[in-house]
C-alpha cells in the first residue's frame, strides 16, 4: 500500500478533483483524500458535489488497481467534483485505530508477545481485536481497560516513520499480526506507527497525533474464539 494523500495531508477534508472513469454507481477520481480502508479500518465516508448534484460516498473499493468511490445514486458526475471527507467519521476511525494499538502494545507486554489474529472497526464506535492467547482468563484481559485509559490520558505523541522491510522484520515486536504482512510502500519500505515510549508497529491506517485526542474506551466483552483466540470488544466512551 503506497502512501495516499490522506496520509500526506491528514488535515485536508475538502478537495477538487476530476472524474476519470465511471462504472455502475462508482467513479474514479484523478486524486482523492479519502482513506480507502484496510487492516480492519473502514474506508472514509463523505460526499461528492458537482455542478448539478451531489452524492454520498458510501464505500471505497479497489478493483484491478483502481480506487472506486461508490456513491448512493446512479446518476453520476462526469467532470469536475468537490470531495468532502466526513471529518467526524475519520476522527472516530483514528481514535479506534490508535486505541487498538495501545491495547495491542499492553497485551504484547503482559502476555509474552501475543500476536494479533484479527481486527475490525465498526461504524458505531466499537471495534474488536483477536489475540493468540491460549489459557488466558477473561478477567486478566478486562482489567487492562484502566491501563489503556491511562495511556490515553497521558497524551503520548503518535507519529509515523519509515524503514526498509528487512530492518522491520529484524526488529522484534514490530510485526504484530500472525497472518497479515506489513503494508509495503512504493519503494519497498514499511510504514511504522510509533506511540512514544510505548509502542512501534507496522501499520497502513490513519491515527491520532496524540493519545489524549481519543475518548476513553470501555472493554465491552471478552470472547473465546477457538482454543487459542481471545476476542476483545471495545467501544469509545462517549
Amino acid at each position: 500500500m503506497s502512501l495516499g494523500l490522506c496520509h500526506l495531508h491528514p488535515e485536508c477534508f475538502e478537495f477538487p478533483a476530476y472524474v476519470t472513469e465511471q462504472r455502475e454507481n462508482a467513479v474514479c477520481l484523478d486524486r482523492s483524500f479519502f482513506y480507502p480502508g484496510g487492516g480492519g479500518q473502514l474506508p472514509d465516508r463523505g460526499v461528492l458535489r458537482w455542478a448539478t448534484g451531489q452524492a454520498e460516498v458510501i464505500d471505497i473499493k479497489s478493483i484491478d488497481g483502481k480506487v472506486w468511490h461508490v456513491l448512493n445514486r446512479e446518476d453520476l458526475p462526469t467532470h469536475k467534483v468537490v470531495g468532502i471527507v466526513d471529518k467526524s467519521f475519520r476522527l472516530m476511525m483514528c481514535q479506534l485505530h490508535t486505541d487498538l494499538h495501545i491495547l495491542n502494545a499492553i497485551v504484547f507486554k503482559h502476555f509474552r508477545g501475543a500476536l494479533v489474529t484479527g481486527v475490525q472497526m465498526a461504524e458505531d464506535g466499537t471495534a474488536r481485536v483477536d489475540f493468540d492467547l491460549p489459557q488466558v482468563a477473561s478477567a486478566d484481559l478486562r482489567v487492562l481497560e484502566s491501563e489503556v485509559n491511562s495511556v490515553i490520558e497521558a497524551g503520548l505523541p503518535v507519529r509515523e516513520l519509515f524503514m526498509p522491510l528487512d530492518v522491520a522484520l529484524a526488529e522484534p515486536g514490530l510485526i504484530r499480526s500472525r497472518s497479515v504482512a506489513p503494508p509495503p510502500q512504493a519503494d519497498g519500505g514499511v510504514r511504522i506507527i510509533e506511540i512514544e515510549g510505548l509502542d512501534r508497529q507496522a501499520c497502513g491506517g490513519t491515527h491520532l497525533t496524540s493519545t489524549s485526542d481519543s475518548a476513553f474506551i470501555r472493554i465491552l466483552k471478552i470472547e473465546n474464539k477457538g482454543q487459542r483466540n481471545r476476542r476483545v470488544r471495545i467501544r469509545l466512551d462517549a
